[in-house]
């Protein structure tokens, strides 16, 4: 759950031994040198020279350095391990070990990049983007359709799509998710009754999916503040994860806000007396923490208090814009249902009809398909993007570059 550790390393060799090791340095290509361009030459001239030897410095990860070093050991070389310098946060490398992480890698790093100290959130991003996407393209045909993509992605076929192969977990995923979703829903290719509804039609009960929209999402805000929270904490200890707006504080008010509208709409007094305290707490914490980043005083007050109307609002807009869960469900539901309609109206006038309503029935469902796939995709982007990694992360990493070398 966190990134590749990474050592601070200097690479040592004799000056007559300089490029020789270098080039291996670059071969072996785990090492991010420290350099103003990647030239060679230019990385041999900068480099630290004491008598006969020299030295340049980097970071290498720290299960790649043995091998390095064996490597180096060959040209009179070595790769000796230097304390991390103070104030500087090495580079970030995400682990890229089995294809699903592979695969939901690109939905992080789109984003920005991890820091050093962040908890690595690809798997949990991963599974949340695979679960918004299935709950509003809920079609189990259209659904084993993605999964059939996938297999067909993981089989390198077509050749000319074999540069996307490594995303076939992530197609597949958001194919089982449709499926899984379309069933519960009662949706194969439309409301052909192929499966039975096993939970409800989106197009008869419309309030009771919007409500299990906002209720999943409060899950995955509540989830992603648990992770904020301990990325606050190691990127400032307990004060900046208890005040921060995306620390404690934040999720004080998140689950405060949260547990009102729960207990206005059951009817229990208690809870709505509870939840406001925690809110309340929640604001308390924030307002010291936005006052002190101000520099204190009544400027500082003043500009904590707009902070605390603005976070007041984005936390209860976000929690509503998990509503789209639903609202592109019901969408995809109902241009189903209007494909279903007209194939069942033609498919009853003779021979004609039949053919007609077949064509209906496969032109509808492409398009179906393909809109709505896009706009879920989207959607699911959008919720993931500004919903739930603009709580996990509030600084950018430096991404690792290995030095693989330009002039040898």
């Amino acid at each position: 759950m966190t990134p590749v550790r990474m050592e601070r390393i200097a690479v040592v060799a004799p000056e007559d031994a300089l490029r020789e090791a270098l080039v291996l340095v670059a071969d072996a290509g785990v090492v991010d040198v420290d350099r103003a361009d990647d030239q060679l030459e230019t990385i041999a001239d900068a480099a630290v020279r004491r008598e006969s030897v020299a030295a340049i410095a980097g970071w290498c990860p720290a299960e790649e350095r043995p091998g390095l070093a064996a490597t180096l050991a060959e040209v009179g070389a070595a790769a000796v391990p230097l304390p991390a310098p103070r104030g500087v946060d090495p580079p970030s490398l995400l682990r890229a070990d089995g294809p699903v992480r592979r695969s939901f890698t690109p939905l992080v790093t789109t984003y920005g990049t991890v820091p050093y100290q962040d908890v690595d959130p690809t798997v949990l991003a991963g599974a949340a983007y695979v679960l918004m996407f299935g709950m509003m393209f809920g079609d189990a045909g259209q659904g084993l359709l993605l999964v059939a993509v996938g297999l067909l992605l993981r089989a390198g076929w077509p050749r000319r799509l074999a540069r996307w192969r490594s995303a076939w977990p992530f197609v597949l995923g958001a194919g089982a998710a449709s499926t899984a979703f379309g069933v519960l829903y009662g949706e194969f290719f439309g409301p052909t009754g192929v499966v039975p509804v096993l939970w409800l039609d989106p197009l008869d009960d419309p309030v009771k999916l919007l409500s299990a929209g906002v209720a999943a999402g409060a899950v995955l805000l509540a989830a992603a503040y648990a992770v904020a929270i301990v990325n606050r904490w190691r990127e400032g200890g307990p004060r900046l994860a208890v005040y921060a707006a995306s620390g404690v504080a934040g999720a004080a008010l998140f689950l405060g806000i949260a547990g009102i509208a729960g207990g206005l709409l059951l009817g229990a007094d208690l809870l709505v007396v509870a939840a406001a305290v925690i809110a309340v707490a929640g604001l308390v914490l924030a307002g010291v923490g936005f006052a002190a980043a101000s520099g204190g005083g009544a400027a500082g007050w003043v500009q904590a208090a707009v902070e605390l109307f603005d976070i007041v609002i984005r936390t209860g807009s976000n929690l509503v814009s998990f509503a789209r869960l639903a609202a592109f469900g019901l969408v995809h539901a109902a241009i189903g249902s209007v494909v279903w309609l007209g194939t069942t109206a033609l498919a009853g006038g003779g021979v004609l009809g039949i053919a007609a309503a077949v064509l209906v029935f496969l032109l509808g469902n492409a398009l179906a398909f393909s809109l709505e796939a896009l706009v879920a995709a989207i959607q699911a982007l959008r919720l993931e993007f500004y919903e739930l990694f603009s709580r996990v992360f509030e600084i950018e990493g430096r991404p690792f570059r290995p030095w693989h070398g330009e002039a040898r």
